[in-house]
């Protein structure tokens, strides 16, 4: 009979349990080597499938018996203790109160999850320094005296400066009009009028372009009280189409360094829409 240790595992049988798996193993590789290979060659076509269910026959027995054992195995290895003593916190394990107050077993699960979030914080340590930004904390040993200046971000930029921006942009495309109006305060509000095929709303946020909505040139871009309709669609299909387009690449094409680079790339890519949809009526919903 093995001894069975503190810990509640007898070694002896799961010595042997391993050797059961290895068993079992070979087992299962047996039976895929035998539909691997097939039938083997002989006088007749039914004396080749007699062999080869007979083959695979033994070989499931096989497999069935040594997972058998394994099973057995299993139930003789025993349960290990659920109390493993971490240093001096082993003595929590010893409180009579435990099911009350688990204070041992929520102690492992924060040990676990410190490790992890020590290994997450480790990777990204290591893509931050990749980066070639500055951190503040290169300019913890200048004074508040000599610190310069913090300069506006692209959300805060003044009126005229994107009243510049926008003037500059209208004067690169002769074929466009952009008529730049402030219904709701300082954002912007853009309608810009391409030939006579497509009229393409934009509302911006200082420099930043929230929302577009293309639609024909004969359509109402105005509501009842005189503003920019900047909620509804076109009632053509293919101004539709060109909206969702024009709304993917907002959100996947940022520059805030630059972005006033942003803006007239959008504006190149409306001009190209000009080239690309004839001046004709489009199909309209339900046709």
């Amino acid at each position: 009979m093995a001894d069975v240790l503190s810990v509640g595992v007898n070694l002896e049988a799961f010595a042997q349990a391993i050797s059961a798996i290895q068993a079992l193993r070979s087992s299962v590789s047996r039976v895929f080597d035998c539909l691997k290979d097939g039938m083997r060659n002989k006088e007749t076509l039914e004396g080749r499938e007699k062999a080869f269910i007979a083959h695979f026959q033994d070989n499931l027995h096989s497999v069935n018996r040594d997972l058998n054992e394994l099973e057995r195995l299993s139930n003789l290895v025993g349960k290990p203790s659920e109390n493993h003593p971490l240093h001096n916190s082993g003595l929590l394990s010893l409180d009579p109160v435990q099911d009350k107050t688990p204070l041992y077993s929520q102690l492992l699960q924060a040990y676990k999850w410190s490790n992890k979030l020590q290994y997450h914080a480790g990777l990204a340590s290591g893509l931050l320094n990749q980066q070639s930004l500055k951190r503040s904390a290169n300019q913890m040993g200048v004074s508040a005296k000599r610190r310069p200046k913090a300069q506006p971000t692209t959300l805060v930029l003044p009126p005229q400066y994107v009243d510049d921006v926008i003037s500059r942009i209208d004067r690169m495309f002769p074929e466009m009009s952009i008529h730049l109006s402030r219904p709701n305060g300082t954002s912007a509000m853009l309608l810009v009028t391409l030939g006579k095929v497509l009229k393409v709303i934009v509302v911006m946020r200082s420099l930043f372009i929230d929302r577009t909505i293309v639609k024909g040139y004969n359509e109402n871009v105005y509501t009842e009280d005189g503003k920019l309709d900047i909620w509804s669609k076109s009632n053509y299909q293919v101004f539709q189409k060109v909206t969702d387009h024009a709304t993917t690449a907002l959100l996947h094409y940022q520059l805030p360094q630059m972005p006033d680079v942003v803006v007239r790339s959008f504006m190149v890519a409306v001009t190209k829409i000009h080239l690309a949809v004839p001046p004709r009526r489009g199909a309209r919903d339900g046709k």
